[in-house]
């Protein structure tokens, strides 16, 4: 028989990570819905983020219909910072059209991030609508590490 001990600071710590994921989640379907349309490889790549950190489909799928008040979680780290951020520019330039609402609400979030709204200049150049390698995504999360006045 295994006993499986759950200590009260790491079960807290789970679902610290499970709402900066959820509200992540929320944003990106903001985002998303923010043109009049979900196109579905949006939709794709929400999921994906959703799926990648333990959620079901059919709940991250239970997000598309509504819009979600917008609360970044607090106490983040830089680089959940920037995944935030990287996520939303990733989205925004997925479906290879750009709106001025879009980047006026990712320059919003990344201020409240704690980042200097030029970041939004190099994310734009820099970030891929398609996969990017682990190496890149680390240099562009250095290189833009400038921007962030919240350490």
């Amino acid at each position: 028989m295994i006993l499986i001990y759950f200590y009260p600071a790491k079960c807290a710590l789970l679902k610290s990570y499970t709402m900066i994921v959820l509200e992540q989640l929320k944003l990106l379907v903001n985002l998303a819905r923010m043109d009049g349309e979900l196109a579905i490889i949006e939709r794709n790549y929400i999921v994906n983020i959703g799926k990648g950190h333990g959620f079901p489909e059919s709940s991250v799928e239970t997000l598309f219909y509504d819009s979600h008040e917008t609360i970044l979680a607090e106490d983040l780290t830089p680089k959940q910072r920037f995944n935030y951020l990287f996520n939303l520019v990733q989205l925004m330039k997925i479906d290879e059209k750009l709106y001025q609402e879009e980047i006026k609400f990712c320059a919003n979030i990344a201020t409240r991030l704690g980042y200097k709204s030029e970041i939004m200049f190099d994310l734009l150049l820099k970030v891929k609508s398609g996969p990017m390698d682990q190496k890149d995504i680390d240099a562009l999360q250095e290189s833009t590490a400038k921007y962030l006045t919240i350490q």
